[in-house]
């Protein structure tokens, strides 16, 4: 009986995500995923400088480093990355289903979804922000959002091998599943009548999830309809916004001073 062809591009979708590899890189990345026991290397290229810094992660993650010639470094990184003499092939972390991590994982009943944010630099920024006040995990749809890669690691500056980064198939579904779960679900928008404070206060002790779209298109409509409240971050000046990183770092602080 030939496979519906559903069945077919599910298992082609397995298939490429187990063989997909992320090059990590700068020192920072590197020696946070090398001390990650969760984290599977596949081959790690340093500079001897580079290899001298990072002797004691090297050592204890029990990978044997390939030293590379400063002038020469031949990793596939683009011409940009600033590597400082490390690169770490890496696979994907899995962190399970975002349910179960969402409902029992370690933290605060805290939540971060982000509706279509493709800037890896803010993504790297949120998972960083979101590390330090203690969210359960940072959510994205699998497609039209920023894939694990090295400058998100860079940029999230060890909170990667840390913080949950789970991509969905379905926001919206996703969002509905928290909703089920007792989560109030804030969608931050510049127009909303309520402030984030009026929205945490709303939501009492239930479980919080923030919602953030990316910056200029804001959330999408089922997205936004999706929401039990949309809440703005109050400004002092007439003109300005915050960007999206910044935005989840003012939100993130605000959920974690409830009484």
């Amino acid at each position: 009986m030939k496979k519906p062809a559903w069945v077919i591009d599910k298992e082609r979708g397995k298939r490429a995500a187990a063989a997909e590899t992320v090059w990590l890189f700068g020192l920072h990345a590197v020696r946070d995923a090398l001390l990650n026991p969760a984290r599977e290397k596949l081959r790690l290229l340093v500079t001897l400088n580079a290899a001298d810094r990072l002797a004691d992660a090297i050592a204890a993650s029990g990978i044997v480093p390939e030293i590379e010639d400063a002038r020469r470094f031949s990793a596939p990184l683009a011409a940009d990355s600033v590597h400082q003499g490390a690169a770490l092939e890496v696979k994907p972390l899995d962190w399970g289903h975002f349910d179960e991590r969402c409902a029992t994982g370690p933290g605060a009943p805290l939540v971060v979804l982000l509706d279509r944010v493709t800037d890896p630099h803010n993504v790297g920024a949120v998972l960083r922000s979101a590390e330090v006040f203690g969210a359960r995990a940072v959510i994205a749809p699998a497609r039209h959002s920023a894939p694990e890669t090295g400058a998100l690691a860079k940029t999230a500056s060890g909170a990667l091998e840390r913080q949950p980064y789970m991509r969905v198939v379905n926001l919206s579904d996703a969002m509905q599943t928290l909703r089920a779960m007792g989560y109030t679900l804030l969608g931050l928008d510049g127009d909303a009548t309520l402030t984030l404070a009026e929205g945490i206060a709303q939501a009492g002790n239930r479980p919080l999830g923030l919602v953030l779209g990316a910056e200029g298109p804001g959330l999408r409509e089922k997205t936004r309809e999706t929401c039990d409240h949309l809440v703005r971050i109050p400004a002092g000046g007439a003109f300005g916004s915050l960007n999206v990183s910044n935005a989840a770092a003012v939100a993130l602080y605000a959920a974690t001073q409830r009484g």
